[in-house]
């Protein structure tokens, strides 16, 4: 019932041995200049309990992605404002594509990943979002992420 993405869209694996760059497990900068953490969008799965999860990056400004750092291990860190963020992970599945989508990453308790907020626009992503996804929506996402087409992105 989840899927992520190992790295934001623009990170190359060339990137690794540079000073200015890091990709951890959840944390992400690019020379210096490009921020990003990685929250998850969750989707209701209808008719059930169970949530479907994509794990995304998004990118913060430097300020917000410093804030982010500065109260990672600190508790109450939930109670932060939100964090505007651009949707930097492509996604099978929805057209168009669901890079730079509009975002509100909120904090949670330390030791959970962000939650990824998308902002309520007609995008499918968005809507499904809003409104849930059906057991077969979901064998249909899990379909394209495991055996993608190789002409998928758009």
């Amino acid at each position: 019932m989840n899927y992520t993405a190992e790295a934001p869209a623009v990170w190359d694996p060339a990137f690794a041995d540079a000073d200015d760059c890091l990709l951890s497990s959840d944390q992400c900068v690019i020379h210096g200049q490009h921020y990003f953490v990685k929250g998850l969008i969750e989707i209701p799965v209808i008719g059930g309990d169970e949530v479907f999860s994509w794990g995304v990056w998004v990118s913060l400004s430097r300020e917000s992605f410093s804030r982010a750092a500065d109260l990672w291990d600190t508790p109450g860190r939930e109670d932060e404002k939100p964090y505007f963020g651009w949707l930097t992970t492509y996604l099978p599945m929805y057209a168009p594509t669901s890079l730079y989508l509009k975002t509100n990453v909120h904090t949670r308790p330390v030791g959970e990943r962000f939650s990824v907020e998308l902002e309520p626009t007609d995008h499918p992503l968005a809507v499904e979002q809003r409104t849930g996804i059906t057991l077969d929506r979901v064998r249909e996402i899990a379909a394209a992420v495991l055996h993608p087409a190789s002409d998928d992105q758009s």
